[in-house]
């Protein structure tokens, strides 16, 4: 005893030491080691059991359950039976004794300990393992702890670890499921007692605002009276020990209900208990008397109160979101529903729209979120199953969510209630999509919800009704989706809008056009208040209170012209001619404002609060530019529609468009508004089309611009945006003219002296005799090179897709430039920001005008770079800092697959070629590197060889294949076909994940389309491997997110040859297995079942992967010597 005692000090000595602030790195290593040799002992669990039963020391404490935890889940099968009992015996006795005086830590950890034990010998060794936890319950002096180790229980037995074998898994959850009736019964019990035993003092409350008074809607919900009464009984006040005993019990409901099925066990009872505890989290008078009370201690009590609430919430939403619903669970679904809508009523009840916000307030902020997460699980699973129960009323619910969702006291909140509403209308018109017979009366059961949704919605969005809440949106910080929060707050309202106006057009346009028409006008209005002094515009309004009036109605102008813009696809297709009108009216307004905007330049304005008002002005001359924008695809049809009969509408329209646009364009504008013309210009280039647009004088202007170099002050990406706009009018079709109409000489050449004059500068490079390597930073040079291909980039983008006469005229116009640019390639060959550019340039071409540059130049570029990146460029440009060089590579790789996809004869002779550049000059440089830089690439180019020339492997016909049968087809270029498969082998066995997911695909498509498991090649020399490879995968866990993946890639390779996967590769692969032993490895086989359809294939595959990681855990943990049976 003694020395125990001395062992005991010296622990707690060394505990101390270790975790003093003065102690060295050096001496806590030393003492750790000290600690793990100590636990590694024979016995140690001995001292540790004296430990705890002598030791206040936390840290000795801990370290000692720490070693119980080892011995049981890591060296439990060596520990003799004796030994096993005592512990058993031991640690229950320990926990009992001193479950109240412990650090709470310390008794969860105990707790863990023990039921770690049961994890492993209950029932058959530990048969009271369950039925001791239930006593604890059930006794009042330890229900507390009873209730930690029932939870403790469910969550490492329910759900257990790896280190388990399947087997023990089904039987720990057999187990379980056999005691849940017992368990819950067990729990309503308890919630049930201590609600009526404190109800009792409170059974005739004195009359109140909030009890009694059920309404009209509560008894629509609920159905009888006899359920609202009880639903009116005042809450009781809970003394803090039987708080903390609910608590227990509810958090225990949670984690029960995330893994036991909806069954009959779930009792109406124990739903309607956990109901009333759910009260608890809207219980605001009590706040209130403390508010008056002022006591501290009192306040502390009703968070706890609060919190009540909150964890009856979880119960419930853990119930809500299981989809799987039984039939016969159906109506305590309802019943649920009907209890916390009742609730939801509470919440809302007083009309006196101030007091419902406040009474939000008052409530804990985590509860609030806990109910709106119900409501959004209520609408997103259950709503399309309880909607048409006629005890349900939908309607009212409707009604209550309004309240609910426009009184919320959070940005975050609100958001999250628009979500709900969000999901809602996405199920509405999804139904009325299906349901075209009973339309009209689906919606007009729901019109009128959705008219008071769209009003407060666009209510919420202006300052005029709310400034306060916006201007605490923050406009300046980025998130993760790149908006502000004042951007997502648009957003999202306006997708209300969007989807309100899909269901009821009519209704939503007369709402949104009048509040338009009014700030509109206050708008329009602004001229009459400019005062030019010289050169000098200034807007003379100055008065405080009129500047921040003005400041509301631009933002709220800025935000309807947004809102016009992003409902311009519910007047095009079908209801064209129907919505006419409307758009008609929109689109006249938007030309007028533009315009007006662009003649008075309102952007350029001096204001009495230029930090304010200049935003506001630039902001709303953008937005109206951008809302046009969005009516392209309305102006394209309304051209079509018109062309032959009255078109002096539309050519007012377009005409009067492009004099507001092209003053814009201009070095002199501010970057905002420059490229919100410039994307409006390129859009009717290119959606609209309009024969006469060319001849416009405004866009004449912008041309000249163009010709006489003013346009060279435009930032860049203005540039790029004028120069695609003016390059796809000469050389987009233009629509509904058959071709002689189409005027492609006149086109040409105009295009031609376009693109002549954008790449005067560029093309002059190639005469510079005196450029070379050494000279090439000089000046401008690499800006000019960038610049320019930049923008021949886009221009040849835009037009891949058209009609040949288009991409001919294009590849006469860039001609010259591409032999420039291929002459320059070698110059700046160790320049990688000029070299992407260039073959960002030479992908385009490749991608959009191979056929127009025909195959002897396409031949005389890939010679170019095929020689160009040497074995020694390539390794410069991808072992280079920084990934500048990585992305020439994948860039050059880019053009390569574009290459080998072609059809045809043409590039088949590059084949050898490619391949060699891929297995023997790129592929090892990045084989062994960790970076996935240049491998998706490289791997994708090398599927694109397979998958699009697979008779340059396999020469069989179809007819042969028939024949005679796969077996004997004859092949060539089998050496780059197998280093090929070697590569993507080799590739399975590194950590990136993307390139695994994306290499597993590519093998698994080439076995759809080409059969590539059947081969010969592959069947007898690398089917085993691969699924070698793929099994070691799953056993080690890398890549554990793509087990499904990998079980159904298994499979496939399996189903090839079932017999042999069975009595060859399965017992080969069993026996190279180390770590298990014969008899395991006998166990092992037997348990995979010899099914041959997927499902049950692989859930073998997982259960052998599974089981042979738990025998290696245990074999791994037993002492030297011992003698497995």
């Amino acid at each position: 005893m003694a020395s125990e005692e001395a062992s005991l000090r010296a622990l707690e000595s060394l505990m101390t030491e270790f975790f003093h602030s003065c102690t060295t790195n050096q001496r806590k290593r030393e003492i750790e080691e000290l600690l793990n040799n100590f636990a590694q002992q024979i016995g140690a669990w001995q001292h540790c059991i004296y430990f705890l039963s002598n030791t206040r020391n936390e840290y000795v404490m801990m370290y000692s359950l720490t070693v119980f935890e080892n011995l049981i889940n890591k060296m439990w099968l060596g520990v003799p039976s004796q030994d096993k009992m005592e512990i058993r015996s031991c640690l229950p006795k320990l926990l009992l004794a001193h479950h109240k005086t412990m650090p709470y830590f310390i008794r969860n950890k105990l707790c863990k300990v023990i039921v770690d034990i049961g994890r492993q010998d209950w029932p058959m060794f530990y048969h009271d393992f369950f039925t001791s936890t239930l006593q604890l319950i059930q006794a009042p002096s330890t229900t507390p702890l009873g209730l930690i180790m029932l939870k403790t229980t469910s969550e490492e037995l329910a759900c257990p670890r790896e280190d388990l074998s399947v087997a023990r898994k089904e039987e720990l959850r057999k187990l379980l499921l056999d005691q849940v009736p017992t368990v819950l019964s067990l729990l309503t019990g308890i919630l049930e007692t201590i609600w009526d035993k404190n109800s009792v003092t409170a059974a005739t409350p004195p009359p109140s605002p909030t009890s009694g008074d059920s309404g009209d809607l509560l008894s629509s919900l609920l159905q009888t009276p006899q359920a609202a009464k009880l639903l009116n009984q005042p809450i009781p006040i809970l003394d803090p020990e039987s708080e903390h005993v609910c608590f227990l019990a509810l958090d225990c409901l949670t984690h029960l209900f995330s893994w036991i099925p909806l069954s009959a066990s779930i009792t109406p009872a124990l739903l309607t208990t956990i109901f009333h505890f759910a009260r608890f989290g809207c219980d605001t008078r009590a706040k209130k008397l403390v508010a008056v009370n002022g006591n501290g201690h009192n306040n502390n009590i009703i968070q706890e109160r609060g919190k009540l609430g909150v964890f009856a919430m979880s119960c419930i939403n853990e119930l809500m979101s299981k989809n799987c619903v039984p039939m016969e669970f159906e109506e305590y679904l309802l019943r649920m529903f009907q209890q916390t809508f009742y609730l939801l009523q509470k919440i809302t009840k007083d009309n006196n729209a101030h007091s419902i916000k406040s009474r939000l307030e008052e409530l804990e902020e985590s509860y609030v979120e806990k109910f709106t997460d119900f409501l959004r699980l209520f609408v997103s699973v259950h709503l399309r199953r309880i909607e048409s129960n006629s005890q349900f009323p939908v309607v009212e619910f409707l009604a209550l969510l309004f309240k609910y969702t426009f009184h919320q006291p959070s940005h975050e909140g609100y958001f999250s209630c628009l979500d709900i509403w969000t999901i809602f209308l996405d199920y509405l018109t999804s139904k009325i999509k299906s349901r075209l017979a009973d339309r009209d009366e689906v919606l007009n059961r729901y019109k009128g919800a959705l008219v008071l949704l769209l009003t407060e919605v666009l209510r919420r969005i202006q300052f005029r009704f709310n400034q306060a809440q916006l201007e605490e949106l923050d406009d300046e910080t980025l998130d993760d989706d790149q908006q502000t929060e004042w951007q997502r707050h648009l957003r999202q309202s306006l997708e209300v809008v969007a989807k309100v106006m899909e269901l009821l057009p009519s209704h939503a346009f007369s709402t949104i056009f009048p509040i338009l028409q009014d700030n509109l006008d206050v708008y329009l209005g602004l001229q009459q208040f400019v005062v030019t002094s010289g050169q000098v515009h200034r807007l003379n309004i100055t008065a405080e209170n009129d500047c921040r009036r003005l400041h509301c109605s631009l933002r709220d102008l800025s935000s309807l012209l947004q809102t016009s813009g992003r409902l311009a696809e519910y007047f095009i297709g079908d209801v064209f001619a129907a919505r006419f009108n409307d758009a008609l009216r929109v689109v006249e307004r938007l030309v007028e404002v533009t315009l007006y905007g662009s003649q008075i330049k309102l952007y350029d304005m001096e204001t009495a609060v230029p930090s304010v008002l200049k935003p506001d002005l630039i902001d709303v001359h953008a937005q109206s530019l951008a809302a046009l924008q969005a009516y392209s695809h309305w102006l394209a049809q309304f051209y079509s529609e018109v062309q032959r009969q009255n078109p002096e509408q539309f050519a007012s329209l377009i005409s009067t468009a492009m004099e507001a646009t092209a003053p814009l364009i201009s070095s002199k504008v501010p970057e905002k508004l420059l490229l919100s013309a410039c994307h409006l210009l390129l859009s009717l280039a290119t959606t609209v089309r309009p024969v006469f647009l060319v001849r416009i004088q405004a866009v004449q202007k912008i041309f000249d611009r163009i010709s006489d170099g003013s346009a060279r002050q435009l930032p860049q990406e203005g540039k790029v945006l004028v120069c695609r706009a003016l390059s796809n009018m000469l050389l987009l079709p233009w629509p509904n003219l058959p071709e002689s109409e189409q005027q492609w000489a006149v086109r040409s050449t105009n295009h031609a002296n376009l693109i002549s004059t954008l790449t005067r500068e560029y093309r002059r490079l190639k005469e510079n005799t005196g450029l070379s390597q050494g000279k090439v930073g000089l000046g401008n040079t690499k800006v000019v090179v960038q610049e320019t291909l930049s923008i021949l980039r886009y221009i040849v983008e835009n037009i891949s897709g058209e009609v040949t006469k288009s991409r001919q005229i294009c590849y006469q116009s860039l001609q010259e430039s591409v032999q420039v640019s291929l002459a320059l390639f070698p110059v700046f060959i160790h320049q990688p920001g000029v070299t992407d550019e260039m073959l960002s340039f030479f992908l385009t071409l490749f991608q959009g005008l191979r056929v127009q540059m025909g195959v002897p130049f396409a031949e005389q570029i890939i010679q170019t770079f095929l020689n160009m990146f040497t074995r020694e460029q390539l390794a410069e440009s991808i072992l280079e800092e920084g990934s500048g060089g990585c992305r020439v590579v994948e860039k050059f790789l880019k053009i390569l697959q574009v290459v080998v996809q072609e059809p045809g004869q043409a590039f088949k002779p590059f084949l050898p070629s490619i391949i060699s550049l891929c297995m023997e000059q790129v592929y090892p440089i990045i084989a062994e590197r960790a970076s996935p830089d240049v491998k998706m690439e490289l791997f994708e180019l090398l599927y694109q060889i397979l998958h699009n020339n697979w008779r340059f492997f396999f020469k069989s016909s179809v007819l042969a294949s028939v024949q005679h049968g796969t077996a004997e087809e004859p092949m060539e270029n089998e050496a780059q076909f197998a280093s090929t498969m070697q590569a993507f082998g080799q590739s399975f066995l590194q950590p990136d994940i993307q390139i695994f997911k994306q290499n597993l695909f590519y093998l698994e498509t080439l076995n759809t389309k080409h059969k590539l498991y059947h081969k010969k090649i592959f069947r007898t020399t690398m089917l085993f491997q691969f699924i070698n490879v793929l099994l070691q995968v799953l056993v080690h866990k890398s890549h554990d997110l793509l087990q499904e993946e990998i079980g159904i890639a298994v499979y496939n390779m399996a189903s090839v040859d079932f017999n042999s996967f069975y009595t060859v590769f399965l017992p080969q692969f069993l026996g190279s297995c180390d770590g298990v032993d014969s008899n395991q490895r006998t166990v092992l086989g037997r348990n995979f079942k010899m099914d041959r359809d997927l499902p049950s294939f692989t859930q073998s595959v997982h259960r052998l992967v599974n089981d042979l990681r738990y025998y290696r855990l245990c074999n791994g943990s037993l002492p030297p010597g011992t003698i497995k049976l």
